[in-house]
Order: structure tokens, then C-alpha cells, then sequence
């Protein structure tokens, strides 16, 4: 069951990334256009603040994909030198540090919204973007990866529960000793 839903986790996941990865080919694309009108006397305007939300989203929902794909940093000094037991234990213990991690910063983020929500908040930029358009997909991600988190860290939880250590590697291993399996 919990590899079940890893791999539903994954696809979704992948999904999300390709998602994203248009939207930043978009803006890539409205960047370049912005420049290329510059050398004739026009532009959009704007360009470096839709860029910068543009970051601001692509890190917010990116991080759940990098989190299944083992894309985030590890130190696995200790972790490397050990068995199949010890080495499921420390990635039990690094996903229930980075799912309270996450989880604090998507409850921290939630006041930010509230704020935008309540003050109207607008950008103090010529376009004046109202900020709940994006904040609210920006904090949706962050809750995406909260969500996330606390998922994979339970299915590594059931597995280790059950004696499965070596089946939590694929999903919450290090990527450098993906290679050597």
C-alpha cells in the first residue's frame, strides 16, 4: 500500500513539475520578448516582478517534486557507512525533521496571506499587483509540500514499522547511493 501511493504521489508530482515548467518557459518566453522590444523603444514593463513571482511559485511547488525525486540536500556522512536498518532509521529521522520544518513554514506562511487578504495588499511596484494572487498559489504550495512530506514520511514510518528497510530507500534514500543500487 505504501509504495502504492508513493508512485501515485510521484505521477502526481510530475505532473505538478510539468505544470510549472511551462509557466517558466512562458515567462522565459515574455522575458525575451520584453528584451527584443527593448531594442526598438517598447517593453512590457514588469518582466522582473512576473519573474520574480514566477520563482517565488516554481521554488513553493518544486519542492515536493525534488522531495520524491531525492533532488534535496543531504549529508549522509554517518548514513553511508551503515547497514540497511540504520540507514532507513536515519531517513525516518531526516523526513520527520523536514516534514516539522515544512509544516512550520507553511503555518508561518498562512499569516502573510491573511494579511493580503484582509488589507487588500497590493504591490508597491508600477504594476501594482494585488499580492493574494500570489501569495495564495504560493502558500498552496507550500501546503502542498507540508501534505507531502508528512505522506512520504508515513509510508517510510509504515515500512519500517513492518521490518521493510530496504523499501524506503527508493523514495527516501540519498540520490548519490541510487546510483550504486
Amino acid at each position: 500500500m505504501e509504495l502504492v501511493l508513493i508512485d501515485r504521489l510521484r505521477r502526481l508530482n510530475r505532473l505538478i513539475a510539468l505544470t510549472v515548467g511551462i509557466g517558466l518557459l512562458g515567462v522565459a518566453t515574455f522575458v525575451v520578448l520584453d528584451i527584443v522590444m527593448r531594442q526598438f523603444g517598447e517593453g512590457f514593463g514588469g518582466t522582473d516582478e512576473i519573474a520574480g513571482y514566477t520563482m517565488a511559485l516554481a521554488t513553493a511547488w518544486g519542492m515536493a517534486y525534488a522531495l520524491l525525486e531525492l533532488g534535496h540536500v543531504r549529508i549522509d556522512l554517518l548514513r553511508s557507512r551503515t547497514g540497511t536498518t540504520a540507514k532507513a532509521l536515519f531517513d525516518l529521522f531526516a523526513m520527520i525533521c523536514m516534514s516539522g520544518v515544512v509544516v512550520a513554514i507553511a503555518v508561518k506562511a498562512w499569516p502573510v496571506v491573511e494579511r493580503a487578504i484582509t488589507n487588500q495588499s497590493r504591490a508597491n511596484t508600477p504594476l501594482e499587483t494585488p499580492l493574494i494572487w500570489v501569495q495564495a498559489p504560493w502558500f498552496a504550495g507550500w501546503v502542498w509540500f507540508a501534505v507531502m512530506s508528512c505522506l512520504v514520511t508515513l509510508c517510510a514510518l509504515s515500512l519500517v514499522v513492518k521490518g521493510r528497510f530496504a523499501e524506503t530507500e527508493p523514495f527516501v534514500g540519498a540520490f548519490a547511493e541510487q546510483d550504486n543500487l
